[in-house]
């Protein structure tokens, strides 16, 4: 017997991306932005409406960064969520985030979070979508395993849980993409 729930925002995993931009004055904002994704096979999508400060950033310098909310951060994750740049002039800084200049495009890396898509804009569409080309991506040497691969037990990605408004970390490994499924050919 399954339950009908009606229309709702569930989905899982759901990242918590944080979202960051320079203004016009070159100082740091962040956000957190759980509708987005990637969007194609070298592009990200995130779903901002057109009062938050960073929607007016990304318009402003035509880049942004995208670096996942980790565990060990979660509280300033969360703050950068809860705050809007548009009222408070230090949200970056009261986070505790310090930022690293981009050497790819015209935003900062958040220190502080160890992996960073970094970003440009392509365009925005009129349900405030803004669609950015990853240009680099870039990680802390702390997150990579022994092959130099990024490691989700190291990174500590969060993710939202729409149902219970909570923060989780992702699980063990189950399976094996493009080959598990190989047993049924």
């Amino acid at each position: 017997m399954r339950k009908n729930f009606g229309p709702k925002i569930w989905m899982y995993p759901l990242p918590v991306l944080i979202v960051g931009t320079y203004d016009k004055n070159g100082n740091p904002n962040a956000m957190n932005a759980a509708w987005g994704g990637i969007y194609d096979t070298d592009q990200v999508m995130l779903c901002l409406s057109e009062g938050h400060k960073t929607y007016k950033n990304i318009l402003e310098k035509k880049a942004f960064t995208v670096s996942m909310a980790t565990a060990r951060h979660v509280v300033a994750c969360d703050y950068v969520g809860m705050e809007s740049g548009n009222k408070v002039e230090n949200k970056f800084q009261k986070a505790g985030f310090t930022a690293l200049k981009s050497e790819f495009v015209d935003a900062p890396i958040i220190c502080e979070l160890p992996m960073t898509l970094e970003c440009k804009l392509m365009g925005q569409t009129a349900e405030d979508i803004i669609i950015g080309q990853i240009v680099n991506i870039s990680a802390d040497e702390s997150i990579l395993d022994a092959e130099g691969k990024i490691s989700p037990e190291l990174l500590q990605p969060i993710t939202y849980d729409a149902v219970h408004h909570t923060y989780r970390t992702l699980g063990e490994v189950v399976g094996h993409a493009f080959r598990d499924g190989a047993a049924l050919k």
